[in-house]
């Protein structure tokens, strides 16, 4: 019998899979419900304080839609392939660690959260007797009907989808709404790749400028750069003086095995990630406000203060208002970080399945119709920090 989730962004979502269910109630997934889907988003939007688990959720249930509307259009999917491709979109992020992508490259650097992900994903299959095996595969791209892993890894995914649509709800910035329904009404598939139909074009423009106006108001706003650059700089901090005696307590943290350089191999690294939560994190920071370090003290108290950098997009001239112990520390109070994001790239295109039969990428497209808006590719801005 289904299970039934009440998501406050699709309704009622149905876990029709049992092998589904069983990968949720795994340790590995629960601990999701405790790592934030948008880091320090909510210094700046309260109500952004849903987790990786609210969205693996999700996207499982948008996967589902996505390949229930592609069997009505004749689309041979086989019950195996069906279930194999909900569970890779619902274990897609299953690596991700404290704050995601905040912290990814300060707690376990050169370790991405798809190379974690895979990795549980294996040992999952391993405790499940191979039924993962297929699901590895398509997040892996090795299985040979592209579409599944486009999917779960493209321009046009349902794990796109699901964040637009959760990050804009929980957010509360109504513009960056997306119309899933549609979208995933006007796939298809050709030749084994996803295809989008002529007539859903003017959804896919919605959707890249929504996707546009997301990164720039929500997961790049200056005040969340701020915030999240002060955490990053506690974690950067607490590297360089890790072995210094005025902060002997860092080596009982629950962080202990990621501070400074990590000599262990990855199983038993692993062992020790999959114990993190964003509570060790915040724990941590606590605590370092009465580490002997004034730069961590300053950092940690004002980040828990939400006394953060200010930013501006012109260079500062105002002098530091404090008095540094050493000149080299002033890169943790002034800065500038350079900025780029691509909403869309010609690289790896949506393509367009026009009314003749013709595919066709989508900027050609849009190109050739004349509907082509130029600031969807790059765009980039300088920022300057000071605390």
């Amino acid at each position: 019998m289904a299970k039934i989730i009440n998501d406050p962004v699709h309704g009622f979502i149905q876990i029709k899979y049992d092998l589904a269910q069983r990968c949720i109630d795994h340790p590995y997934f629960q601990r999701l419900r405790h790592i934030s889907q948008l880091g320090l988003t909510h210094f700046v939007y309260p109500g952004a304080h849903h987790s990786r688990f609210h969205h693996a959720i999700g996207a499982f249930h948008l996967m589902q839609m996505a390949l229930a509307n592609l069997k009505v259009k004749g689309v041979p999917i086989s019950i195996e392939e069906e279930d194999s491709a909900c569970l890779a979109i619902l274990l897609h992020d299953i690596g991700h660690g404290p704050f995601s992508h905040t912290l990814e490259h300060q707690l376990w650097p050169q370790t991405s959260h798809e190379k974690i992900s895979l990795a549980l994903m294996q040992r999952l299959n391993n405790q499940f007797e191979g039924k993962l095996s297929l699901a590895i595969q398509m997040f892996e791209n090795k299985y040979s009907r592209s579409f599944f892993y486009q999917l779960i890894s493209s321009q046009l995914d349902v794990d796109r989808l699901d964040y637009l649509k959760r990050d804009s709800f929980y957010s509360g910035v109504v513009e960056g709404n997306i119309g899933v329904d549609r979208i995933l009404a006007m796939i298809d598939v050709r030749d084994e790749q996803l295809v989008v139909e002529e007539k859903g074009v003017m959804s896919i423009q919605n959707y890249l400028l929504t996707r546009n106006l997301m990164y720039w108001q929500v997961y790049l706003h200056k005040t969340v750069m701020s915030a999240e650059n002060m955490l990053i700089n506690i974690f950067k901090r607490v590297h360089q003086i890790k072995n210094q005696a005025a902060i002997p307590y860092i080596a009982d943290s629950t962080l202990k095995a990621f501070i400074g350089s990590n000599n262990g191999n990855f199983e038993s690294t692993l062992d020790q990630f999959i114990l993190l939560d964003d509570s060790d994190v915040w724990q941590f920071v606590k605590e370092l406000k009465n580490s002997g370090d004034y730069v961590l003290e300053m950092l940690s108290s004002n980040l828990l203060n939400r006394n953060l950098y200010k930013v501006s997009s012109n260079v500062h001239s105002q002098a530091l208002q404090f008095q540094l112990h050493d000149d080299k520390d002033i890169c943790y109070f002034e800065f500038e970080q350079d900025v780029k994001i691509t909403a869309y790239s010609s690289l790896n295109p949506i393509q367009i399945l026009k009314k003749n039969g013709e595919i066709q990428p989508y900027e050609d497209f849009m190109t050739q119709s004349g509907n082509l808006i130029t600031d969807k590719n790059q765009a980039s801005k300088k920022f300057y920090f000071q605390l």
